[in-house]
């Protein structure tokens, strides 16, 4: 993984430093259709209710107007399924406003509150580059394996720069 996209710093050349790996990191998990995703906690600025996105509707990309700047916005589950969403009611949707490497502001739709998980780096492995070329998930770099409640959920940790592509 390249260590721009900034989580978590112990992790360099696609390894675990394994001094580290008793350490842990905070991340997002939110869900898109039936897949678990998440982005670390550092990179992520704030979560915010669902505002009106402006985009010709052909791709899973638009923008939204917050604050006094436009930003970036993207549909996962566009951007994965190829297919927008069945109607989701707009007041129970939000964004999360997260940065890429080059400090680049983007949000992105979800449709439930994201839940805050501290996670073993021990728990945290990287995805084959063959499941990355071969996958819509080319968009993750990493998954883990979190324990929740009696079962435990697998978890595409995001990579920023996949999504928006520094420029």
């Amino acid at each position: 993984m390249n260590t721009t996209t900034s989580f978590p710093s112990v992790f360099t050349d696609n390894a675990i430093d394994q001094a580290s790996v008793s350490k842990t990191e905070k991340f997002l998990v939110f869900s898109v259709g039936k897949l678990n995703l998440a982005l670390s906690v550092p990179i992520v600025e704030k979560i915010l209710n669902y505002t009106a996105i402006h985009s010709s509707g052909t791709t899973a990309t638009g923008i939204v107007h917050l604050e006094n700047r436009s930003v970036t916005v993207i549909d996962l589950y566009q951007r994965l399924f190829n297919v927008k969403q069945a109607n989701i009611s707009h007041a129970k949707q939000f964004f999360i406003l997260a940065k890429n490497s080059q400090n680049e502001s983007f949000g992105i739709v979800i449709n439930e509150t994201p839940t805050l998980f501290d996670v073993s780096l021990s728990q945290i492995r990287v995805l084959p580059a063959s499941y990355r070329q071969n996958d819509t998930l080319n968009i993750a770099s990493h998954v883990m394996i979190i324990p929740y409640k009696e079962d435990s959920l697998t978890v595409f940790l995001l990579d920023c720069d996949r999504l928006v592509s520094p420029v």
